[in-house]
């Protein structure tokens, strides 16, 4: 097995096509399929299922790809931090649950290192996101860190998925829940909301896609039947839709104003049925991995922010 060959197969199972993936890597087909077929006959594993729709990974192939992705970026890592012909970028990507505060923390490491160096060199990436897409970017390392949160619904569930791609949860916070709504909807100056209250106006939750199972749904009442459901797939459009139709939010109360605006508030939920539930909010890495120093420098920040 080659350096190559691994970059061949992660380079196929990102483009699902072998004429596509030869044009990408600059390579013939005939010598992609060697190389695949190569690293199978090695590994006495099938890698790819091939169909007229393309090429996909078999159980086997996506464990495989997993392993080849953390033994490349290891490789690209030594690359450069050794080359001496380059300048050191710093590297770093978060995946997260559709949480504004992992946006704001992203914003102060950014401006930590705008003001302690302001001609260093970095590569950083944050992407909001589905939770089990935050799941499989830590697994397959395209992410150092995984910000999500745990309910006493889901969490023996994804701690099961966690262990099963060599991954581990980190306890940030506890929470209550919050209602998150526009400050002129008509309960917004309530001391507490009540379900009951909640019925005639429409929950919004981000969509996990229609494959997902229910336990990766990012909100707190999962299990619990909403009359009136609307499915979003990001923040932005969360908050129009506080606005035009008094729709609201269960979170956790955890709100950057700064990025949200302060035309929107957050009351404590109360429900005698749910008195004791409460998210849990962490961070997911990989399992014996050292952690970059601005992976610890964001972690820093996320800290400090839900301390305040």
């Amino acid at each position: 097995m080659t350096l190559q060959q691994l970059k061949y197969v992660i380079g196929v199972s990102e483009i699902g096509s072998l004429n596509k993936a030869a044009e990408i890597l600059y390579v013939s087909q005939p010598s992609l399929t060697t190389a695949i077929k190569d690293i199978e006959n090695e590994f006495n594993v099938k890698l790819f299922n091939r169909s007229s729709k393309g090429i996909s990974l078999t159980n086997e192939g996506k464990e495989f790809v997993q392993h080849a992705r953390q033994i490349y970026a290891q490789y690209e890592s030594l690359l450069d931090d050794f080359d001496p012909s380059k300048k050191r970028k710093e590297k770093f990507a978060v995946s997260c649950q559709h949480f504004s505060f992992c946006v704001k923390s992203f914003i102060n490491l950014v401006n930590k290192y705008k003001k302690n160096n302001s001609s260093a060199e970095y590569e950083f990436a944050i992407s909001e996101t589905r939770t089990l897409t935050v799941i499989e970017d830590v697994a397959n390392m395209r992410s150092e860190i995984g910000i999500l949160n745990l309910s006493n619904f889901n969490r023996s569930h994804i701690l099961k998925v966690l262990k099963s791609n060599e991954l581990e949860f980190n306890s940030l916070v506890f929470c209550k829940t919050y209602v998150y709504l526009w400050k002129k909807h008509p309960l917004a100056k309530k001391e507490f909301i009540t379900f009951d209250e909640l019925k005639e106006y429409p929950v919004l939750m981000f969509d996990q896609n229609a494959m997902s199972s229910l336990y990766f749904t990012e909100e707190i009442f999962a299990d619990r039947e909403f009359p009136k459901v609307i499915k979003t797939t990001d923040r932005a459009t969360n908050l129009n839709l506080m606005v035009g139709v008094n729709a609201y939010c269960l979170c956790s109360g955890i709100i950057s104003n700064e990025l949200n605006g302060n035309d929107f508030v957050a009351v404590p939920f109360m429900d005698s049925e749910n008195s004791d539930k409460a998210m849990e909010i962490g961070y997911i890495t990989k399992k014996n991995v050292v952690l970059s120093k601005a992976a610890n420098d964001y972690l820093e920040e996320l800290k400090k922010y839900l301390a305040r």
